[in-house]
């Protein structure tokens, strides 16, 4: 059974010691999804602010984004190419936070309860091909502590998540 051993300390210090947990834990798996799903449980796991995480993949075919594996409350299945936060994210190839869903124009509610979001794209030869999304139900719950850790975070696991050729 795989554990995850955090202190309680500082955001930045759970970060610290968390992404090197989660980089041995999906380093020999060589499936993406049963490695996207244990992160997005690791994340959900060590931070009670964390309301809902997961995937978001590109799909070719509809030009947007799809599920892929969360935890959390039942999720939008899919998203348009640059519609809400994950969408923008994936369009910028950019981390965008978000300190109040509220006020970002054009925020696609899953969850009515979201208050805060960061979303981090994931890539492959430095294009976007999927995002990171990660809701709380506090206000500002993100900052960029978060940014500079889930962005280490995809960078250490890439090759266990998406194709990196």
């Amino acid at each position: 059974m795989e554990e995850l051993h955090l202190n309680t300390g500082s955001k930045r210090e759970r970060y610290a010691e968390l992404i090197p947990q989660i980089a041995a834990l999906v380093r020999d798996e060589p499936n993406a999804v049963a490695n996207m799903a244990n992160i997005a449980a690791a994340l959900k796991e060590s931070f009670t602010d964390i309301s809902w995480v997961g995937f978001y993949l590109y799909d070719p075919g509809t030009d947007g984004l799809v599920l892929g594996p969360f935890q959390g409350k039942i999720a939008c299945t899919r998203i348009g190419r640059g519609k809400g936060v994950c969408g923008a994210a994936f369009e910028r190839n950019e981390t965008i936070i978000v300190p109040d869903v509220e006020k970002f124009p054009g925020h696609i509610y899953c969850d009515g309860g979201t208050r805060s979001e960061i979303v981090v794209p994931l890539r492959s030869g430095g294009l976007p091909v999927g995002v990171l999304d990660v809701d709380s139900y506090r206000l500002a719950a993100f900052d960029a502590t978060d940014a500079e850790a889930l962005e280490s975070l995809i960078a250490a696991v890439a090759g266990t998540i998406v194709r990196t050729e």
